[in-house]
């Protein structure tokens, strides 16, 4: 009986660890090419270095500024508060006199630790947290464990961007009753003038009652430069007497708060006057809410942590109650898009999120439709009627692509991409109002839009003229197979929107997406375009006809279409395309070209040392949001089995690779099924 109950034990501890496992990434290989990942929480984003005490920026989001020399837009890098200077006995802690170095993210608490040795003298631990539910927050947690006596100084820091203007320093101590409240803080303005930008930060040491100056460690105050404000204070500690504090900050903008230096202080107010507990518990809370839409695998760890990896950058950089969207690279970086919304948040990033948390997917429609104004009057611009959403899009709505680019003034899909959005929003959530008030309205203009955009041929067809189509390589083109499908596909989904509401569709709506063209070639291969001769292409085109858009539906003509451009497929291009293909071959029932296109859908694009995606193989730019979409909708939609459909979520031949023992697909639709998929 003992024995039993032993090998239960044994087989428990077993299968936690196998669980554990799971959700954390981990390097310990400090001289390895470096490729950050990201810690963000929606509104703030912080990329992670392998220096101690360090981050290389921090992305605000929907924060843009006007780069006159570039003529777009660019998201804001803003203030760094993430950087750190630790001394020990005089000497500064680098990458060069540290040992037994290693960083794990733990993905289930978006908790980004940095574990190492300072000679023979201390161990430290450094946690970083943009905290959940602090949305304009950043929280460092900090363990130094003297091996010996030593004595050790600390100074935070605020960083300002060299190409910001009129930055401004200063350190106080509030005070409110018998309460101190040390406040560092920095403000500036964004460098081409259009934001006020406010950082503050502060220190908290955990084991003292802050409210009692005399128990604080003395502060000094040191403006380093003109962009460099800091704050340090000296600690001695005997061998065994662990210190444990944090360095907290927060920042705000005019594009967020009249008045973001008042915020910005009162927000580290309250992180200094709440204890550790309290904040990561809410932390945590609030990210156990968004893995309740998980996917597990069993039996490939390494396909576990990848999707696990691509499934935290979406919720990372994404917002159930901020009606933001989410660009290519996320919260990572400026470039290579400025922070620029794409159709890589509806086609690819968007079906994803929408089965797993349908709270962040509305906030991605509603991007969108608190955006139409704009997109009607670029209709107007352009002699369309309707809507015409701009290719790349940023907080005005307006076109932000640069002028160079062919795809600003011509890549059309685009408009039926949202619209295809918003009838598959309403089919899951079943949210007639949205419908009515923002659904609705939008999707009748993007009909609209194309009714106006298309051209009548002489034997009653239609035809849309000059375009760039998702394969970027083969610019006004007639006829692209992607942008005719999706022009169909959204003037039929706005005639379903206006039958659920009872109102009278335009006859027109009907009639163009009746007669829109899909060209075929002599042997019955889809046509690219009207001038295709078989051209290398960038992306998947034709086959999103056959996945998302269900236009080309018959077996055999899907599957000609994957063998005729699968080899079409550029080495350079983006990480997403050969996504589609997974999927399509897991409908069709073929687990194994399924299987061999997921892992070529991401793993040439993976750096070292976490597997952050790039947008392409010789590329290494982080985190390469579409390319987490496209795995994500290959695990989902394809080995899973899910459908979007006028009922709602459905489940239809999934399908488990031999590779994996399961698939799990937790929290699905609202109301949080789970479907489990074995062999």
């Amino acid at each position: 009986m003992r024995k039993h109950i032993l090998l239960l034990f044994i087989l428990f501890v077993l299968n936690l660890n196998a669980q554990d496992k799971g959700w954390n990434i981990t390097t310990t290989d400090v001289n390895a090419d470096y490729t950050g990942i990201a810690i963000a929480n929606g509104r703030i984003g912080m990329l992670s270095s392998k220096a101690p005490f360090q981050i290389k920026h921090i992305v605000l989001n929907n924060v843009y500024d006007v780069d006159p020399n570039l003529e777009v837009s660019q998201i804001l890098h803003g203030m760094n508060f993430g950087n750190l200077d630790v001394y020990i006995d005089n000497e500064k802690i680098t990458e060069n006199n540290i040992s037994n170095w290693q960083q794990n993210m733990n993905m289930k608490e978006a908790a980004f630790t940095t574990s190492f040795q300072f000679q023979n003298k201390a161990k430290i631990h450094c946690t970083v947290y943009a905290l959940r539910h602090l949305q304009y927050t950043g929280y460092i947690d900090i363990k130094i464990e003297p091996l010996k006596a030593i004595d050790v100084e600390v100074f935070g820091k605020i960083i300002t961007p060299k190409n910001f203007k009129t930055p401004k320093h200063k350190f106080q101590i509030l005070k409110d009753n018998e309460t101190t409240m040390p406040i560092l803080q920095s403000v500036a303005v964004s460098p081409f003038e259009k934001h006020k930008v406010a950082t503050s930060g502060t220190f908290i040491w955990h084991n003292i009652n802050s409210s009692r100056e005399n128990q604080r460690p003395e502060l000094h105050h040191k403006i380093t430069s003109d962009y460099e404000n800091t704050l340090s204070f000296k600690k001695h500690l005997d061998k065994g007497e662990t210190l444990e504090f944090a360095w907290t900050g927060a920042e705000c903008t005019t594009k967020d708060f009249d008045d973001p230096k008042s915020e910005s202080e009162r927000m580290v107010i309250f992180n200094l006057l709440n204890s550790r507990d309290v904040l990561l518990q809410r932390h945590k809370q609030e990210w156990a809410k968004l893995w309740e839409g998980d996917i597990i695998i069993e039996g490939d760890l390494t396909s576990q942590l990848d999707v696990r990896l691509a499934l935290y950058h979406l919720y990372a950089f994404g917002r159930g109650d901020s009606n933001l969207s989410i660009a290519p690279m996320g919260l990572s970086l400026q470039v290579p898009y400025n922070g620029h919304i794409f159709w890589d948040t509806e086609l690819w990033m968007f079906p994803p999120l929408l089965v797993l948390n349908q709270d962040i997917a509305r906030s991605l429609v509603n991007y969108r439709s608190n955006l139409l104004e704009p997109a009607k009057q670029k209709a107007i611009n352009y002699g369309y009627k309707g809507a015409m959403f701009p290719w790349e899009s940023d907080d005005t709505g307006e076109e932000a692509t640069p002028p160079f680019a062919l795809t600003g003034p011509f890549e059309h899909h685009i408009t039926a991409d949202i619209g295809i959005a918003f009838w598959n929003y309403y089919r899951v959530t079943k949210n007639k109002q949205w419908l009515k008030e923002k659904g609705y309205p939008l999707m009748k203009e993007v009909a609209d839009y194309w009714v106006s955009r298309v051209t009548k041929n002489t034997d009653g067809s239609y035809s849309i003229n000059n375009v760039v189509g998702a394969n970027e390589f083969a610019p006004n083109v007639n006829d692209n197979a992607f942008t005719n499908g999706a022009a169909i596909t959204a003037l039929k989904y706005a005639i379903k929107a206006a039958k659920e509401l009872n109102l009278n569709e335009d006859k027109a709506w009907e009639d163009v997406a009746n007669n829109i063209r899909i060209l075929k070639m002599k042997d019955g291969t889809t046509k690219e375009h009207a001038n295709y001769n078989g051209d290398i292409i960038k992306q998947a085109d034709v086959n999103l006809l056959s996945y998302p858009l269900n236009i080309v539906s018959n077996q055999e003509e899907i599957v000609q279409d994957l063998k005729y451009y699968e080899p079409k497929l550029a080495i350079e291009g983006p990480a997403m395309g050969k996504s589609i293909f997974a999927v399509l071959y897991a409908r069709l029932g073929d687990a194994d070209n399924a299987f061999r296109l997921f892992k070529q859908s991401y793993q040439p694009n993976q750096q070292t040392p976490f597997g952050a995606l790039s947008e392409t193989a010789v590329s290494n730019n982080s985190y390469f949001a579409t390319g987490a979409g496209g795995m994500l909708q290959t695990v989902l939609f394809g080995f899973g089995g899910l459908h979007i459909t006028d009922n709602g979520i459905e489940q239809k031949n999934a399908i488990l690779p031999k590779q994996w023992k399961s698939l799990t697909l937790k929290g699905i639709g609202p109301d949080k099924k789970t479907y489990v998929i074995k062999p």
